[in-house]
C-alpha cells in the first residue's frame, strides 16, 4: 500500500465520490452512473471487502488515523488523509466515525438466482426510505431469511444510510431486483413460493393463526411481502397474494413501522416449523 495522500481541499477531484453524501436525489444521479457506493465506519468497510467489493479508494480523518492503520494498510486503492473539517465541507456532516470508503458495486444477480434454492424470503414494494431497507436487511439476516426480493422503484439498498443501519448485512443476504411490477409477483408464485400479504387490514389473518391452522402449509415456500411507507401494499400486490396477513394490535395502535412489523412477521416465520 502506498502511503496515506493528505488532502486540504474539499473540492479537490480526487474526493468526488464523497462528495455530499446527505444530498440523496445527487447521490442517486451519481453512485449508479459510476457504478459505486460509499461505506462508512471501520466495520462496516471490512464487511463489504470482505464480502468482494473491490475499494476504489478509502477516506480517513487524520483523528482516526491510529486506529484505522490496519485498514488503510489493507486497502488496495488510494487512501485519503482529511481534516475532520474538509470532511465535513466535503460530505456535508460530520463524519463522526473517522472512515469512508469508495467502493465498487458488483453485478447485481437476477431474481432467480436469488431464489433458486430460497425457503423463506421478503419482497419490498417501493420501501423508499433507506432506514427502513436497511433495518430490515439487518432483520433478514439475523432471522436466517433466504433472500430479498426488491420491486423497481425500492431504495437502494447501497445507500449510504441503509447499509449503516443494516450495519453491513446488506452484504450478506442476496438480493434481486424485479423487472416488473406488475407481473413480478407471478414469477415467485410459478417458482412455488406462497405469497403472504403483511397489512394491518382489520379483514387479514393473523399471522400466528394462519401458521398453526394450517393456511400456510409448514413446507411451504414462502415470500412475505412489505408495502411501502404510509400507504402500506399495493391493491395490486395484495390481490395477487395467496393470503393477507397482520400483526394484531391494541390500545388503539393501528400500525407499526414498517422495519418493526418486518422484524416481528421474520421472527414468526422463523421459528415456525416449516
Amino acid at each position: 500500500m502506498a502511503s496515506p495522500v493528505p488532502l486540504s481541499d474539499a473540492s479537490d477531484p480526487r474526493l468526488a465520490d464523497y462528495i455530499r453524501l446527505t444530498d440523496v436525489r445527487l447521490r442517486r444521479s451519481l453512485e449508479a452512473p459510476r457504478g459505486l457506493f460509499v461505506a462508512e465506519g471501520e466495520k462496516v468497510i471490512r464487511r463489504a471487502i470482505t464480502a468482494g467489493y473491490p475499494v476504489r479508494s478509502l477516506l480517513i480523518t487524520e483523528d482516526r488515523l491510529a486506529a484505522a492503520a490496519d485498514l488503510a494498510a489493507s486497502c488496495e486503492g488510494p487512501v485519503y488523509l482529511v481534516s475532520p473539517e474538509v470532511a465535513r465541507d466535503l460530505t456535508g456532516y460530520q463524519v463522526h466515525r473517522g472512515a469512508l470508503a469508495s467502493m465498487q458495486r458488483l453485478p447485481l444477480p437476477s431474481v432467480t438466482e436469488v431464489t433458486g434454492r430460497a425457503r423463506r424470503i421478503v419482497v419490498l414494494e417501493d420501501i423508499v426510505d433507506h432506514t427502513n431497507v436497511g433495518a430490515i436487511f439487518r432483520c433478514v439476516a439475523a432471522l436466517g431469511f433466504d433472500a430479498v426480493v426488491l420491486a423497481p422503484r425500492c431504495a437502494d439498498p447501497l445507500y449510504r444510510r441503509a447499509v449503516r443501519v443494516s450495519m453491513g448485512a446488506v452484504f450478506a443476504v442476496p438480493y434481486a431486483r424485479l423487472d416488473d411490477w406488475r407481473q413480478g409477483l407471478g414469477g415467485l408464485r410459478a417458482a412455488g413460493f406462497r405469497l403472504l400479504a403483511l397489512t394491518p387490514a382489520a379483514d387479514a389473518v393473523p399471522l400466528g393463526e394462519a401458521l398453526a391452522d394450517g393456511r400456510v402449509p409448514p413446507d411451504s415456500r414462502v415470500a412475505l411481502l412489505l408495502g411501502a411507507e404510509g400507504d402500506g401494499l399495493s391493491a395490486r400486490w395484495r390481490d395477487q397474494a395467496d393470503l393477507s396477513v397482520r400483526i394484531p394490535m391494541s390500545r388503539g395502535v393501528d400500525s407499526l413501522n414498517v422495519a418493526s412489523a418486518a422484524a416481528i412477521a421474520c421472527y414468526l416465520l422463523a421459528t415456525w416449523p416449516g
